[in-house]
Formats: structure tokens, sequence, C-alpha cells
């Protein structure tokens, strides 16, 4: 039972005056701060039971004596923040705090808080701060408050750069480990998902092969024949440039085919797929992912690789060899109008030349490259998707990863095929 306040003896209700137990006791604050000076509370066993907050202020010397009583919580806010203000003069003045808490009858995070802040104020003025008094009920809380917002941590020690570079390049090669792992897993469930296909044709999504080639094929043509064009008229306009220094304009056309038709060609349109199309589809599959689709398939008793990865892929490998010829001659028509415009070159000569420097194998060797690039861009793509965490940060992440991921796989393709071709004379 609580009563709170009453100025007069006389205003206290008699039904509590008689209550067996408990009297009337009259609180005289004269000389304290903060407070109104006379009050009147019910209290049993000598312990006032009042609800309302209070704050007494007594000087001590260089040391103020600070003592919270009755109900320190969120209830009464307005009356803690107007006592925790009056009592900030007399804090700052003060060259040491002493909080008495034994008079708090309940007590919560904002009451904490305040009372915290009291005790930081002296702190952060260079002045020391005894809390005194609190009640094993209040103890946890008061330990909890008092660890928030503590930026003033001693700093770590500096690591030693020796092990810190070691400990760089062991994260490395574990994360280079584990993209190793998830790739040929990838490669694993698709292999087997293949197999399924080939032994019931039927189950093979045809409808979803067909749209798929239709997004990653036929919809990327403009832009790869623009980018290959440009890139081959870059190329004969630079070789004619420099070869004019040395009479040698002819063998610009060598330069151009042989480097479009070998390299550049492919390369170029395998980057472009992975940052069109990989992309793509690592957006689709974590946005799946995120939203549960992947699971849901699971549960159907689907196969999330041959409904949604496989039919990717085999687009993939259908598209980009058809993509790279296209490109290729889009590159070789972009030389030769370079050739008629930039070099006195006129059509008939161009591919005369271009037939004596160009064989079908330079042809092969592109060719060739094309299906392998598509297939590791596939599988590092899907593989990433799958990979999304629940957030639109780890999509983001993804996503840029396997681009990444996927290009240089691409130019390290090409690397290794260029070597392996060399070794057998193609």
């Amino acid at each position: 039972m609580t009563c709170v306040n009453w100025q007069r003896p006389e205003s206290v209700p008699k039904i509590l005056q008689n209550q067996a137990g408990f009297r009337l006791r009259h609180v005289n604050l004269e000389g304290g701060r903060g407070l109104r000076k006379d009050k009147y509370f019910i209290s049993t066993r000598n312990k006032v039971l009042a609800s309302e907050p209070l704050l007494a202020a007594t000087p001590a010397g260089d040391l103020l004596e600070l003592r919270p009583g009755g109900s320190w919580t969120a209830a009464n806010v307005t009356a803690l923040e107007t006592l925790t203000t009056a009592i900030v003069p007399e804090l700052d003045h003060a060259r040491g705090v002493k909080l008495d808490m034994a008079g708090v009858s309940e007590l919560d995070t904002l009451g904490a808080w305040l009372l915290e802040k009291l005790s930081r104020r002296a702190v952060s003025a260079g002045h020391r701060a005894d809390v005194v008094g609190v009640a094993d009920n209040h103890a946890g809380l008061i330990e909890e408050i008092h660890q928030v917002n503590r930026h003033n941590r001693a700093p770590a020690p500096a690591p030693n750069p020796l092990l810190a570079r070691l400990d760089g390049i062991g994260r490395a090669a574990a994360g280079a480990t584990d993209d190793v792992a998830v790739f040929l897993q990838m490669l694993g469930s698709l292999s087997l998902a293949l197999v399924g296909v080939l032994r019931r044709p039927r189950s093979l999504r045809l409808t979803s092969l067909v749209y798929q080639l239709y997004r990653v094929g036929w919809q990327a043509i403009p832009i790869m024949v623009l980018i290959t064009f440009l890139i081959g008229a870059i190329i004969a306009q630079q070789g004619f440039f420099h070869f004019r220094k040395f009479g040698a304009d002819s063998y610009v056309v060598d330069m151009v085919g042989i480097l479009v038709l070998r390299e550049l060609g492919v390369l170029i349109v395998a980057i472009m797929v992975a940052g069109r199309s990989g992309s793509a589809y690592t957006a689709e599959l974590g946005s799946m992912k995120m939203r549960e689709e992947i699971d849901a398939l699971s549960t159907m008793g689907l196969d999330p690789v041959e409904v949604l990865i496989l039919p990717r892929i085999l687009a993939l490998i259908c598209a980009l060899p058809i993509l790279s010829f296209i490109g290729s001659m889009a590159a070789l028509y972009g030389g030769g109008l370079v050739a008629q415009l930039y070099g006195g070159m006129g059509p008939s000569i161009f591919i005369a030349r271009l037939h004596e420097a160009v064989s079908v194998t330079s042809f092969k060797v592109g060719i060739i490259k094309a299906p392998f690039m598509a297939l590791a861009i596939g599988i590092v793509a899907c593989s990433e998707g799958l990979r999304v965490k629940g957030s639109a940060e780890s999509l983001g992440k993804q996503t840029t990863t396997s681009v990444v991921k996927s290009i240089f796989l691409v130019i390290v393709l090409d690397g290794l095929f260029a070597v392996f071709f060399a070794s057998i004379g193609m």
C-alpha cells in the first residue's frame, strides 16, 4: 500500500492513519535542495512508502550527497527530469558526488539512466562519484546501465604485421578453397540433373529453355554487335596509325582478323554476357532464395537445379557461341569500314587479304572456347545466387561477386586455351 505527499497531516485520510502497522511520518527537508520542505507520508517500519520521486542534495564540504527516493520509473518522467535538471548547478560546483540509493523503492531503465547521467556528469568533470545503498533487486539494472555507451575503452594492442599478413593469406586461401568447393558442388549437381534429363527427356523444361535463350541470346544481339563493331574499328584505326610509319598497312588486316577471331571476339562477348546475363541470373535466384521460393520447390519434391539452373546454363551454352560468331563478324565489318575510310583500302582488297591471313583454324579456336566460358559463367552466377542470405545487402554483394568471379574465370580460361592451342599447333 502506497500513499504520497500530503502537505498537512490533517489532509491524510483517517482510514490510512488508523491502519494497523502504519503511522504518520513527517519529513523535514530543511537545508536540503531539490525538494519542497515539509511533507507527510504514510510509513511502516520506519520506511517511507512514497510513490512520488524524491531527490535530496546535501553538501558535506566538497562532497555533494544525493539521496534519491520514491519511485524512479517512466510513469514519473516529468518529475524526474525536473529533479535532475534542478540539481545540475549544485553538481557542477561539487568536488565529488555520493549517490545514496537506499531510499529508491521502484526503479526502471529510465530512472537508472537519469541517475547514471548524474554520476557521469561528475566523472566527466574529473570528480569522484560513488554509488552506495543499491538494493539487491536493482543492482543488475544499475550495472547494465553503467556499461551503456562506454566508448573510451582502452585501445587494442597493435597486431604483429607479420602475423596479420599471414592471417590475411590464410583467410584468402580458405575463401578460395570454399569458392572452388562451391563451384565443384554446383558442377556435380548440374551433371546429375543433366543425366536425369538425358534419361527422361520429357523432364527438360523446354519452355524455360527457349525463354532463357531468347533473353540471353536474341535480346543481347544489338548491344553485342555495337560493342564488337566499335572494338574492331578501334583496333583497325590504331593499326593503320602505327603500321603506316613502317609502310605495313596491309598487315593491319592480318592483325584484325587473327585477333578478333581467335581472342577478342569471344572474350569481349563472354565478358559482356557475364555482366549482363550472369548478374541477372544471380539476382533472380537470390531473390527467390530470399523469398524462400527455392525452399518451396524442394518441399514440393522438385529439384531446384533441374527446374531453375539447368535451363539457364544450357541457354548460355547455346547462346554464347552464336553471339561470339555474330560479334566477330561485326568486329571484322568495323575493321573493314575503317580500312576503307581511314586506310584507303577497298572492300575487295580487305576481303582478299583477310582470306589469305585467316584460316578456319582461327575461327575454330575462338568458337571452341565459347561453350566452356558459358559454362563457367553460368555455374558461378547460379552458385552465387544460391548463396544469398536474407538481406538486400547480401543480394547486392553476391551479384557483384558473381560478375567479378565470372570475368576473372573467363580471362583465366582464355589464357589456358591460348597455351593449349599453341601447344598442339593450332
